[in-house]
């Protein structure tokens, strides 16, 4: 989901809370806080030696240990109203994809991209996914699709893209 998308779902939907489903069924608990908005820059090279550069946005939630007895999640309109904050003193690429940081004691850290969301009477809930992590020359590598299914490292030795 883009930036904009998803300020633009926000826009249209203050009236309700906001979750955000980290896995299947497991919710980041209502104590969370947005502790940072991140504008990043990937300049990156893969194995096959080709270079890449996008953008990205990542909102960091935090649970805050001395509200976890708490059961009601942050409105829209506060969480607009944080993310407005820091679009003027840091303005986001809208264009961008969003992506979430969170961790807990059961869950790793990660940044999560939005997959889906769902709506109710009173709650927007955003659900995240854990991105897989991708040989992206597979083909410089010789990696055939096979192999990519049985799971396979694109980059194993003497394979010679790395």
């Amino acid at each position: 989901m883009k930036t904009s998308e998803f300020l633009s779902l926000l826009k249209q939907h203050q009236n309700k809370s906001l979750l955000f489903e980290y896995a299947p069924n497991k919710l980041v608990g209502a104590n969370y806080h947005i502790t940072e908005v991140k504008n990043i820059t990937i300049d990156s090279v893969d194995c096959g030696a080709v270079t890449d550069f996008w953008k990205e946005t990542i909102v960091q939630l935090w649970e805050s240990p001395k509200e976890k007895d708490k059961t009601e999640f942050m409105s829209i309109y506060k969480a607009l109203g944080i993310l407005n904050k820091v679009d003027k003193i840091k303005p986001m690429d809208k264009n961008t994809e969003i992506k979430f940081e969170y961790s807990n004691d059961h869950f790793h850290t990660a940044q999560l991209f939005v997959n889906d969301y769902d709506l109710s009477d009173s709650e927007l809930t955003i659900k995240l996914s854990v991105e897989k992590t991708d040989c992206k020359a597979k083909e410089t590598c010789g990696v055939p699709v096979e192999a990519e299914a049985e799971k396979e490292a694109c980059c194993a030795p003497g394979s010679g893209c790395c």
